[in-house]
């Protein structure tokens, strides 16, 4: 690859950036080098979403394009992911004096106090007002919001006002001129960007990625980067040389079936857990809590898979429904059991040269009835890290035996780790209250957990052993009916006594 600059839709033309190091932010080259200071700088961590912009990029093949535009945290987006799409900032929303109909709607329903948040939250909506042409249900509205914080308004103003921006004339942006310059920025080639002394490379293939891979083992690949974006934003590392992996298409892929599903380790975890609730609808839940809107569009699965952290909320759910990893090395793949991969804390069993190239996960192949849950326990609901993340399978008889089970933990160890001992337990049981008990009881000898900021060591143990009791209350027909909190109508003042 010949080195070239980077190239994007910005403003109403293609943008050219030459001489910033690869690691300089998206956030930093608006406020500090564009002076466009609408974006708003607050946690340079992707947490509190003062700094949400809106990255449009193309979708589909020649001929059938359409305009994509999600919500990501400028803070943590490196200048090399905007190559080849196009920038949306606070400034591009108004037309001349005319406010965006969700400025407008924030504006009518007093929705900014001091204001510094204001910027984040009208992308948010504005992405969500762009990509649904009718106003959404709440909780859609909530968890479009769930990466933006407000410590002076509240949300319900806010809330208000992204249903009234439904009501005003629509007002969508005019999506032929950007779709005809990223079409434009396609024929470029594959970027290859030096700056500051710092070397970033883009390849689009799959035959690029694994050429480039092991000529630089030591290269940093970054994906989505979220989490590494914090390595540089707040622990001021020198990531090196580094290899962009957001422009490789085979990366991206899902394909899923009735047996299998394959997940391509550049896909987004939006478009990831679309596809994993697809396959196992119990992935629901995790999917609605694993991180905001904005980091789910911009991190991948593979990223949180790679990364092997004894905290990463998806290990535990992939490793119950027994997920594979596949890694690639110069053409060859060889496939392992998730919980294989892991072999210490931030330790996986990559070889030189190799990078994980995708998941797989195959639905049940015999008569077996699969009981599956994931949880996630953490201090908030949305945006929060997990103290303990469990993925539960328990495969049972027509006479209710378990026969196969697969418990999984995140939070409880170095790694991600099943719980053998527990598993052991169930194994030619009956699925019942006395089994879980034994399961419970035996996760002791699976786990000796740390204590840290989020929780204890004892607080660790209790709550895995609860989890177990209600993955078995919400999956035995004896078990009654869990009901949640969350799932509760309010009373009717009519009805309170």
């Amino acid at each position: 690859m010949s080195e070239r600059p980077i190239q994007f839709y910005f403003r109403g033309a293609i943008q050219t950036i030459q001489g910033p190091a690869p690691t300089r932010t998206v956030l930093q080259y608006l406020r500090e080098d564009l002076q466009q200071t609408g974006t708003k700088e607050g946690c340079a961590e992707g947490d509190c979403g003062a700094c949400t912009v809106v990255i449009g990029e193309l979708t589909g093949d020649d001929g059938n394009e359409a305009l994509r535009l999600r919500a990501v945290n400028a803070c943590i987006q490196f200048l090399p992911a905007l190559d080849g799409k196009a920038l949306f900032t606070v400034e591009d929303l108004a037309s001349g004096e005319q406010l965006h109909p969700v400025q407008q709607a924030l504006v009518d329903r007093h929705g900014s106090q001091c204001g510094f948040c204001t910027p984040g939250f009208a992308m948010s909506l504005f992405a969500l007002y762009e990509n649904q042409d009718t106003c959404p249900e709440r909780d859609e509205i909530d968890h479009t919001l769930s990466g933006n914080l407000c410590r002076c308004t509240g949300y319900r103003p806010i809330v208000d006002a992204a249903r009234d921006a439904y009501a005003l004339p629509r007002q969508p942006i005019d999506r032929l001129p950007v779709i005809a310059a990223l079409k434009e920025l396609r024929k470029l080639p594959p970027l290859d960007y030096a700056g500051a002394g710092r070397q970033s490379h883009s390849p689009r293939t799959l035959v690029e990625l694994a050429e480039l891979r092991a000529r630089l083992p030591e290269a940093r690949i970054v994906a989505g980067g979220t989490d590494v974006g914090l390595w540089v934003t707040k622990l001021g590392r020198d990531l090196g040389e580094i290899i962009q992996i957001g422009a490789v298409a085979e990366l991206k892929r899902i394909q899923i079936g009735p047996k299998r599903l394959e997940i391509g380790a550049g896909a987004t975890l939006t478009d990831a857990f679309a596809a994993l609730v697809a396959f196992e609808p119990q992935w629901g839940e995790l999917a609605r809590r694993f991180a905001s809107t904005p980091v789910k569009n911009a991190g991948t699965l593979g990223g949180n898979v790679a990364n092997g952290s004894p905290i990463g909320d998806s290990m535990p759910a992939l490793i119950a429904l027994g997920a594979r990893v596949v890694l690639h090395r110069l053409g060859t793949e060889r496939e392992m059991p998730l919980e294989d991969f892991y072999l210490d804390y931030q330790k996986t069993a990559l070889q030189p040269g190799e990078f994980v190239r995708g998941l797989l996960l195959d639905a049940p192949a015999d008569a077996l009835i699969r009981h599956f849950r994931a949880y996630k326990v953490a201090k908030r609901l949305d945006q929060d890290i997990s103290a303990v993340a469990a993925g539960l399978a328990v495969h049972v008889d027509n006479e209710g035996i378990v026969r196969r089970a697969r418990l999984a933990f995140g939070g409880m160890a170095g790694t991600p780790k099943r719980a053998e001992s527990a598993e052991a337990a169930l194994l030619g049981r009956p699925w019942s209250p006395d089994s879980v008990r034994l399961a419970m009881t035996a996760l002791r000898e699976d786990f000796s957990p740390f204590s840290d900021v989020r929780a204890t060591q004892a607080y660790r143990l209790s709550v895995a052993a609860n989890l177990l009791q209600r993955f078995w209350l919400e999956t035995s027909p004896d078990g009654g009916q869990a009901v949640r909190l969350g799932a509760l109508a309010p009373i009717s003042p009519e009805g309170r006594a």
